[in-house]
């Protein structure tokens, strides 16, 4: 390489190297000078970062309330006062409870499990609330919207979050829609059910003669009008399920002979689609009934299940998942299954269908909720079958839910409270009035 290459690239390396060195240097005396300010700086957008989470807490409507570990108001906001009519400063340092008095529909306060915030110093995870009502200062209800959250030390809560809104105008317009819904519902029930009752008599044949063209006519009327009056229903029932208006009248029912009783009369649902059903008793390992067979026999000697429920609601919820079952499987078999533990029964509907996908089963239960598919499509549906499924379980303390797999075919569980021989045979002497009829059983 030529000397003055070699000259020139030297000059070169050592200009950028000084200019790096006294760029440093230069960046050190900065740093060094301006630190003072940038700590300053600091401090201000901290002050900065506060007032603006001031301003967002004083304007916003929702109501916010912060409590500590011993349950103490430390901050609440303008919309938690005019919600509460408890003014800030009377509200903090004050029990929690003291200023949100939280009631249910009726009125009936709060107990510690229900409670959100409770709730959410017990589980360390959030609480979402719906329902709830707050009595304000002068004790009139108040429709809330709550959402709870945990401020978390580690594993330990140190404090909680409660953000609540005024819904009582939802509440009101939600209430005047269900009430139109319920007593249309009614009122076309009549008409529709006369129509159906001279499409009936049109297609008897001892009351009348039409060709074979006219009567297929008729039976595609008769089968959209018996459709028509299902909408209907089910619409008057989800409305009356709604405002707390559904008719109930529980009963103590031991489950195993009631089911058993029901998948007798439900398995010419699935014969008729071609598909097995069988009745389990216990585990399918254990204890089966062959609901195909008309002189079923269990295999062991069964427990006794008891719960109080209202047959006929019972017999409707599990005829909806049964049909369900039987609508959605084009091969294989429907379960129908009853187990339990000392204070669960758990009843369940499985099927061997194409199953749920997994992003719709948190919505299935919801009122209106139809999974988008080419089957849903066909087969149809109002959307509200489990939606009063699930406001039927609801009326006796239980619990429905499924588990599914596409392709893999669904479960639907359903768990109720059990009752001990003791508890059966006093709650039906007072139900009946009579001597008790409960059977004694070691280990029921």
């Amino acid at each position: 390489m030529p000397t003055q290459t070699i000259v020139k690239s030297g000059g070169l390396i050592i200009a950028v190297v000084a200019l790096l060195v006294g760029g440093f240097l230069v960046w050190r005396f900065k740093r060094h000078n301006f630190k003072g300010r940038r700590a300053t700086r600091l401090a201000s957008s901290l002050r900065d970062e506060k007032r603006k989470s001031d301003i967002i807490l004083q304007a916003i409507d929702d109501g916010v309330l912060l409590i500590d570990d011993q349950k103490t108001i430390q901050l609440f906001n303008p919309a938690a006062s005019t919600i509460t009519g408890w003014s800030a400063s009377d509200a903090t340092g004050l029990d929690y409870h003291t200023v949100l008095k939280l009631v249910d529909a009726e009125g009936k306060p709060y107990s510690e499990d229900k409670d959100p915030l409770a709730k959410v110093f017990a589980s360390h995870t959030p609480v979402r609330d719906n329902a709830a009502n707050v009595l304000n200062k002068s004790g009139k209800p108040v429709s809330l919207s709550l959402n709870a959250s945990p401020l978390l030390d580690g594993q330990q809560v140190t404090g909680a979050v409660a953000i609540f809104r005024d819904v009582s105008d939802e509440r009101r317009d939600e209430q005047r829609r269900a009430e139109f819904i319920s007593t249309a519902s009614h009122e076309m029930r009549t008409p529709v059910a006369a129509i159906e009752g001279y499409l009936a008599l049109a297609l008897n044949e001892n009351v009348s003669k039409v060709d074979s063209k006219a009567r297929d006519f008729l039976n595609k009327a008769h089968s959209s009008t018996q459709h028509l009056g299902q909408l209907f229903q089910d619409l008057l029932t989800s409305a009356k399920a709604e405002d707390g208006r559904l008719t109930s009248h529980p009963l103590v029912m031991e489950m195993g002979s009631y089911l058993e009783q029901l998948t007798n009369d439900l398995r010419f649902g699935a014969s008729k689609k071609g598909l097995s059903m069988e009745f389990v008793l216990g585990t399918p390992e254990t204890a089966v009934i062959d609901a195909s067979r008309d002189n079923a026999q269990t295999k062991v000697v069964r427990p006794l299940y008891y719960v109080n429920a209202d047959p006929d609601r019972m017999r409707e919820v599990l005829t909806n998942l049964f049909d369900n079952a039987v609508k959605y499987t084009d091969a294989g078999k429907v379960s129908v299954g009853l187990t339990g533990n000392d204070s669960v029964v758990q009843i369940y509907v499985r099927d061997t269908g194409s199953g749920i996908p997994s992003e719709d089963i948190p919505h299935l239960f919801q009122k209106f909720y139809r999974v988008d598919s080419s089957a849903t499509r066909t087969i149809g549906g109002t959307g509200l079958g489990l939606f009063i499924c699930r406001k039927i379980i609801e009326l006796y303390s239980g619990r429905i839910w499924v588990e599914s797999e596409v392709g893999r075919g669904s479960t639907f569980f359903i768990n109720l409270p059990r009752l001990n021989t003791q508890q059966a045979s006093e709650m039906q002497v007072k139900q009946a009035g009579a001597a008790p009829s409960i059977p004694s059983l070691t280990g029921a």
